[in-house]
């Protein structure tokens, strides 16, 4: 079988993919989560016009000369508005957030006046509409200012609180489900016996899987047999998994069942090598309504192409507007020699000039099981198939990886 280019094992990934039904949920668990409907103001903000500093409320008419003196007849907190007409002559002591009262245009700090009892002496000149917040002036009801699509920062639900939201229609969370393979892994803190290894993989998959919002399920190690295996993709399915994830088991020696399992169960193969190092032994599936993806074993390649699939997988569910890579440009920072049939996505430093220019320097080595290189690299440099021997300080093209 050929190899599949990335661009179309990602279109095969991300087909049909719509976002899963909306559900309302308090303002407190809506951080991160995207939203399913556009969002228009309930009320204008602020509702009247309000002060923006503290100190007094005054007809600009009457304040515009040095030396004005007025008198006091009140006093403007927040949410305890003045009930009288500001007059000429007149001033009302107001705080910031006080509704400016009829009569008043324009607010005078406290520090350009003199106080005498009830009397105030102007020592700035005011002039209209100064320190003043108009109605409005932040947003009026039925403005949209949220989107459908829009991942809900810290910001935007102070934003949606504001705009008078207890809760949110948000798109549910895509379940991720996590099942490794491999007779030779054994559990962090065990003490690998001969031939083993510690299993690092499903951390950082579900990691990343969270970190885009999804929720995640650990399946745990199944063993080097078809029924282990195939246990774990039914387990995948009675916990309602929207995506499962396999690690190990993707190549095609005597002992990688993944596929084999997978089309026991009936999932229908999209694709299952890929031409992208690292990564080519990736597999990608769908059984029922649960979309399936194999990754490699090798902890770089596991990592490496669930950044490039899943994370826009998760994204299209979720409802996301933006679901793909934002790719950068850097500098260069070694020669590389030219490339293979197979796109390449090198780990790599950066490294940023005072200009801002970004310099991408490859790990000298990139074997796919070098995790130290892993977590030092800042930016995947992507090299299309057959690219060119490139020269330092050439230009490239980076992905940056989640901090």
């Amino acid at each position: 079988m050929a190899l599949m280019p990335v661009a179309d094992a990602l279109s095969a990934v991300l087909a049909g993919a719509e976002p899963l039904p909306e559900e309302m949920v308090a303002l407190d668990a809506a951080y991160h989560r995207t939203l399913a409907r556009d969002l228009a103001a309930l009320r204008t903000q602020p509702p009247q016009p309000m002060s923006a500093m503290d100190g007094y409320a005054v007809r600009a008419a009457d304040a515009g000369d040095l030396k004005a003196r007025l008198r006091v007849i009140g006093e403007v907190a927040a949410g305890r508005p003045f009930e009288r007409t500001v007059g000429p002559g007149e001033a009302v002591r107001i705080f910031t957030g006080g509704v400016i009262p009829d009569g008043a245009d324009a607010v005078i700090i406290q520090e350009d006046t003199a106080v005498d009892g009830d009397h105030i002496t102007i020592t700035e000149a005011a002039t209209a509409g100064r320190h003043i917040r108009p109605a409005g002036v932040d947003f009026r009801e039925g403005d949209v200012l949220l989107d459908a699509g829009s991942r809900l920062s810290d910001r935007a639900l102070s934003l949606a609180a504001a705009m008078n939201y207890p809760e949110l229609a948000v798109h549910r969370r895509p379940k991720v489900a996590v099942l490794a393979t491999g007779d030779e892994l054994v559990m962090p803190g065990s003490t690998p016996g001969p031939g083993q290894i510690v299993y690092s993989n499903g951390y950082a998959l579900r990691a990343l899987a969270r970190a885009e919002g999804a929720e995640t399920v650990d399946l745990g190690v199944a063993a080097d047999t078809v029924e282990a295996t195939t246990a774990g993709i039914r387990r995948a399915r009675e916990t309602g998994a929207d995506i499962l994830i396999t690690t190990g088991g993707a190549s095609v020696g005597d002992h990688d069942l993944v596929k084999q399992s997978l089309e026991a169960e009936g999932v229908q193969m999209a694709f299952w090598r890929i031409a992208m190092r690292p990564g080519k032994p990736m597999m990608h599936g769908r059984l029922g309504a649960m979309r399936v993806i194999g990754l490699p074993g090798n902890p770089v390649s596991s990592y490496v192409c669930a950044f490039l699939f899943l994370v826009p997988l998760i994204r299209a569910l979720s409802g996301r507007k933006a679901i793909h890579h934002r790719r950068a440009s850097a500098v260069l920072g070694r020669d590389l020699a030219a490339n293979d049939q197979r796109e390449d996505y090198l780990r790599a430093r950066l490294e940023e000039r005072e200009d801002g220019t970004l310099i991408a320097t490859p790990v000298m080595q990139q074997d796919s099981s070098l995790l130290g290189n892993l977590a030092a690299a800042r930016a995947l440099l992507v090299r299309p198939p057959f690219a060119p021997a490139a020269g330092k300080g050439s230009e490239c093209e980076i992905l940056t990886l989640p901090e």
